[in-house]
């Protein structure tokens, strides 16, 4: 599938998102700023990724987290996974929250979430009398258990 990308004006010069092996999943985002984003223990922050794309009818984009940086740092996409709908045509932004107990500085060019480009379903809703419970127990919410 070929998706129309265009970078922003602070987009310009950094890598565009790729696939960095022949089995990933998803393509980095990078941070499409001038200057550094102190993220401090606790805070958010909005950081654009300097492109904007078409992606085509029945599909969707997910913003989700870098292992590492969730790991080794605390930060995280605070929506995660962030939604890209197929009829989005402003820049796609990344919605960072710092987790960790130092503060965390963002550069230009850093990669900062992965972006998983997937297929949707839709559904239509229809009223019913009653609905079937004998697939789920009903619990919910951990009525499983962990073990």
């Amino acid at each position: 599938m070929i998706v129309p990308l265009q970078q922003t004006e602070n987009g310009k010069g950094l890598e565009l998102p790729h696939y960095a092996t022949i089995d990933s999943a998803g393509m980095d985002l990078r941070a499409a700023i001038h200057d550094p984003v102190v993220l401090r223990p606790g805070m958010r922050a909005l950081i654009g990724c300097g492109f904007i794309m078409a992606l085509p009818r029945g599909f969707e984009g997910q913003i989700r987290p870098r292992s590492g940086l969730a790991l080794k740092q605390g930060v995280t996409v605070l929506n995660s996974p962030g939604t890209v709908d197929a009829d989005y045509r402003g820049e796609i932004k990344t919605l960072l929250i710092n987790l960790g107990q130092d503060d965390f500085v963002i550069e230009r060019g850093m990669r900062i979430a992965q972006f998983v480009i997937a297929p949707v379903t839709q559904i239509q809703w229809k009223e019913a009398e009653e609905v079937s419970t004998e697939v789920h127990r009903g619990g919910g919410f951990g009525s499983t258990g962990l073990h």
